[in-house]
């Protein structure tokens, strides 16, 4: 645990500093210490001492989250995890995690790196479905946002549309923003409430993925023209985020996503795993330092194209793979 704790304070303390060499050495700690990624690394006859570039290193498939406990450490040390949303009769993943205090941490670092601080928001969680369940970290951080922002105004909502209508006109003049972070069904479920040419002032919109089965399946593109034409936004923002990362990315409005200072995003061929691919689309590989307990190099099921300033686009799931409640929007 202590090698946790000093990378884990070298992450929140934004002195991460060169990040392919401090990605290298976590991956260096993991191949060793993670049974599950070790033995993976093994079967695919790679010797971790030869890795020295970032597009050398192995990616674990993320559903090895759903049938094993992928660790860094001895598995009686981790009793706490967070667990996928997901429709039923699907296998969920478990992420075991050493401290939520980092995750929380880390999550408002993140946000407030790109937003400013909680305390200028009231934070209004749409998120029906997850606040249904136990063990979603995406609870957990709009929990720890809510507290953070200090106002007496911010919480939760289930299906109380016309309430929290009604808390966002009250809201909509003063001097703090009004963040509305939503599942993406219960946006569009709460946007056919708003009656025609409502004035919503100074609210931001973020939709976090998430239709869960209950709405015909809608491109990225699609949800947020409609979302912005019922709420007269000129912007729907984004969190990309999953219960196998520890770390969260954000879009401002355009469908582009921005790396992080502990987070990258590489495009893998869609056909060729081993095969790292640049100028087109691809499927998303993710390095998350802030996985430092966990495996922090993780082949995603996401489609995905890096763009020439720096950021990336989700562009919907692979083919044949299991639809995850975090997204169900396929573009």
């Amino acid at each position: 645990m202590n090698y946790f704790k000093s990378f884990s304070e070298k992450i929140n303390s934004g002195k991460i500093g060169d990040f392919t060499a401090a990605a290298l050495e976590l991956f260096h700690f993991q191949s060793r210490n993670n049974k599950v990624y070790r033995d993976y690394i093994t079967a695919r006859n790679i010797q971790p001492e030869k890795i020295s570039r970032l597009t050398d290193i192995p990616y674990l498939p993320i559903s090895f989250f759903k049938s094993e406990k992928v660790v860094s450490g001895p598995e009686e040390q981790f009793d706490q995890y967070y667990s996928s949303s997901g429709t039923t009769g699907m296998q969920h993943s478990r992420h075991y995690i050493w401290s939520k205090a980092f995750y929380l941490s880390h999550a408002v670092n993140l946000f407030e790196g790109v937003y400013g601080s909680l305390k200028d928001f009231h934070i209004l969680a749409l998120l029906p479905s997850y606040m249904e369940r136990e063990g979603s970290s995406l609870v957990d951080m709009a929990a720890c946002f809510i507290e953070k922002s200090r106002s007496e105004h911010s919480g939760f909502y289930l299906y109380e549309h016309e309430a929290l209508l009604e808390k966002i006109r009250v809201l909509r003049a003063g001097k703090r923003k009004v963040l509305l972070m939503g599942v993406t069904f219960a946006l569009l479920d709460l946007a056919e409430k708003v009656a025609d040419h409502t004035d919503f002032g100074n609210l931001i919109v973020m939709e976090t993925g998430g239709m869960k089965g209950r709405r015909k399946e809608m491109v990225r593109e699609e949800v947020h023209d409609h979302l912005k034409k019922s709420f007269g936004l000129d912007h729907i923002h984004s969190e990309y985020g999953m219960t196998e990362l520890m770390s969260q990315a954000y879009s401002p409005g355009d469908g582009r996503f921005w790396e992080t200072p502990s987070l990258r995003v590489l495009i893998r061929d869609a056909y060729d795993p081993f095969h790292m691919v640049k100028d087109r689309s691809g499927a998303i590989n993710i390095i998350d330092l802030a996985n430092v307990h966990s495996c922090a190099f993780l082949e995603t099921q996401d489609l995905g194209k890096k763009n020439k300033d720096g950021s990336f686009s989700v562009l919907g799931r692979m083919d044949n793979s299991e639809i995850r409640g975090c997204n169900l929007m396929i573009n």
